[in-house]
């Protein structure tokens, strides 16, 4: 069963922008003189208020003005517009983009142009055609540059291009890499500025059609259908884009560049007469950056920030029932700007469905005659998938009974390709089908947590195992402990993992303690997976600093929205938490943002091709503290309906709860 809504009812001043608004937006702009034939919307979002505003508003303060931030490129000249428009007064602010500081990102018309850009070239005609292809017969994967000082691409809006053979149709060109060729493209000047034809390589052969039935062994048999029901309907209620699920509330919006963004996500405390009680304000991926490790001199630039360069969120895919969501699921459409500055609506752009998740808590007493309790854990799903080139990428919040909040990507698509040359003589790739080789590298994703636990007033604390040394009070060498460090400020905000010791970090009130005297506080729980690999000195080390560390705190300036700054395509660098963490402001008692770096390092496997099965990467916020005793001992036990443990056993709880 499914339920359609569109969050077009705004309940909080951070909801998205509505069909409407973008509209007035793209009016006023074009008043204003700023919108010409050429101009075209490299993206369109909502301006958040600042958080204050926000929260003085919910209380039932003034409303903050609707502002809509507007990237215009003139794609006559290359120019770029950072734009704000307050829907409010009825204004325009525009400043000029300092492109040798980052360029605005890449247009899908950008990508739809290059084909013919590079088809009209002399050069790369002639080394398609020593490699046995006429340039019709290839199609191209347009991509960000990175940045390098390359003589001549200065101020310029670059793409570089890759070409794959692509005779037939039903075929997919990833599995014919034509390598040892790139072509340097000047988008605004519309011509290929440099040709890199180093090495003349094979071209893989064989086809890839997965999703043909000739391209798969004969189908899977004995699998029995699964369907999740719920008689009664789903436990959540939903108010415009507001909604309420077990002792959860939280708000939700979507955003072209973000894509998904979860706000004020506050836990209704039972054992406080109900409590609400703020944990998180706003929740989004900030940024992500795919980085490879091939050094040859066609492949060295390839490092792709899909959320600034491409503004992923605009790629999100229409959500299929019983493919991507499965149960009783309600939609969400997303309603964003196209590049004429257009509304345009993605239809069922987020999921959000329950799901049972096993055991919560069990036990069957050795004292206590009689008793044997279970009760069952289940969890708020909220999710959404886009597609960026070859990888697909689902994002999946989900909110426990128990108070944990978890964010897990999911990675699947195809991986990018190259002919193989041999582990020996190129030991950056996997052979993952006779001559394609899948080169290394990693998913780096920097999820933005703007924390309220409790409040604004919190502090950051490291907290990790300590090993006790034989002594007078430990003769027996058993005693460990933990120790618990404050970060004081952004000086100490950048802080690497350690397995070893179970590192977490632990986000306190510094003005609310539990009934045991303790700051209330919830535990960032990373996955302790490889930062960035790639050299310190390396370019793509300076323009993804974000990714060098697992966690960055910085005090909250509404400003500070991206890790790696407001324009990454092109940008050489430094901007983003490097720039922001520079002020080295006070975080003991402060209003903090954690910015936690998690992801894959992939070295694929011959398994992971043609299409790549589901790879996952995570972390976990759990409650330490915040609440005085386990907050879900009120989950009502459940009905055995298929369940039951013996023919005896037949009554309606009988799987779940039983006293003697």
């Amino acid at each position: 069963m499914t339920l359609q809504m569109s969050p077009t009812v705004r309940t909080n001043p951070v909801s998205s922008l509505t069909a409407a608004e973008i509209t007035a937006a793209s009016k006023l702009l074009h008043e204003a003189g700023h919108v010409s034939e050429k101009t075209r919307f490299a993206y369109v979002g909502l301006d958040e208020p600042a958080k204050a505003e926000v929260l003085a508003a919910l209380a039932g303060g003034p409303t903050p003005a609707r502002c809509v931030r507007a990237l215009l490129l003139d794609t006559a000249t290359g120019a770029g517009l950072d734009t704000l428009v307050d829907l409010t007064a009825g204004t325009v602010t525009v400043k000029a983009v300092d492109g040798s500081r980052g360029q605005l990102p890449i247009l899908v018309e950008e990508f739809e142009a290059i084909d013919p850009i590079v088809q009209a070239d002399p050069a790369w005609a002639a080394a398609l055609e020593k490699r046995g292809y006429a340039v019709t017969d290839v199609v191209t994967a347009p991509l960000s540059p990175g940045y390098y000082e390359n003589p001549g691409e200065e101020g310029k809006r670059i793409i570089r291009v890759f070409p794959f053979g692509f005779t037939d149709p039903t075929d997919h060109p990833w599995a014919h890499p034509i390598d040892g060729l790139c072509a340097y493209v000047d988008i605004i000047a519309g011509e290929v500025i440099e040709l890199i034809d180093n090495e003349v390589l094979p071209v893989p052969a064989k086809p890839s059609q997965f999703h043909l039935d000739k391209g798969r062994p004969a189908p899977l048999e004995g699998l029995k259908p699964i369907e999740i029901t719920q008689p009664e309907g789903p436990s959540f209620q939903v108010d415009g884009d507001a909604v309420t699920w077990a002792n959860w509330s939280f708000s939700l919006g979507f955003d072209a560049r973000e894509g998904l963004v979860l706000h004020n996500l506050a836990y209704s405390d039972p054992d406080k007469d109900g409590e609400v009680r703020p944990v998180v304000y706003r929740a989004s991926i900030a940024e992500m950056v795919v980085p490879y490790a091939d050094p040859s001199p066609t492949r060295f630039w390839q490092n792709y920030f899909d959320t600034g360069e491409y503004i992923f969120g605009r790629f999100a895919n229409s959500l299929k029932l019983g493919c991507d969501c499965l149960g009783e699921i309600r939609y969400f459409d997303a309603t964003l700007a196209d590049e004429f500055g257009n509304p345009q609506i993605i239809p069922n752009a987020i999921c959000m469905h329950e799901e049972d998740f096993g055991t919560l808590w069990k036990h069957t007493d050795l004292f206590v005659e009689g008793v044997s309790e279970v009760r069952r854990q289940r969890r708020l799903v909220i999710s959404f998938f886009t597609t960026v080139g070859n990888y697909d990428y689902g994002f999946y919040w989900y909110l426990y009974l128990d108070g944990k909040i978890e964010c897990e990507a999911k990675l699947t698509g195809i991986l990018f390709p190259s002919s193989y040359k041999g582990m020996e003589e190129w030991p950056y790739a996997t052979e993952v089908a006779p001559g394609v080789g899948a080169p290394f590298h990693q998913h780096l994703f920097s999820a933005r947590l703007d924390m309220m636990v409790d409040g604004v007033s919190n502090a950051v604390e490291e907290v990790e195992a300590v090993r006790l040394p034989v002594s007078e009070t430990n003769p027996y060498g058993n005693a460990f402990t933990y120790s618990s460090t404050r970060l004081a400020s952004e000086a100490e905000g950048a802080r690497s993992a350690d397995s070893a010791l179970g590192r977490t970090w632990h986000v306190v009130s510094t003005e609310r303690t539990n009934a045991y005297g303790r700051p209330t506080g919830y535990a960032l729980h990373a996955e302790q997976n490889p930062t960035l690999l790639a050299d310190p000195s390396s370019s793509i080390a300076a323009r993804a600093g974000f990714t060098t560390k697992e966690l960055f705190v910085t005090a909250y300036s509404p400003s500070e929205r991206y890790p790696a700054g407001d324009l990454v395509n092109q940008n050489p660098g430094g901007d983003g938490l490097p720039a922001y963490m520079a002020a080295d402001r006070p975080l003991d008692g402060a209003d903090v943002v954690l910015w936690h770096t998690f992801g894959l390092t992939h070295f694929p496997r011959p398994e992971d091709w043609p299409v790549m099965p589901v790879d996952y990467a995570g972390f976990k916020l759990v409650p330490y503290g915040f609440f005085d005793r386990n907050p879900t001992l009120n989950v009502p036990a459940s009905a055995a309906v298929h369940c039951a443990p013996s023919a005896e056993a037949s009554s309606g709880d009988a799987c779940c709860h039983h006293e003697g």
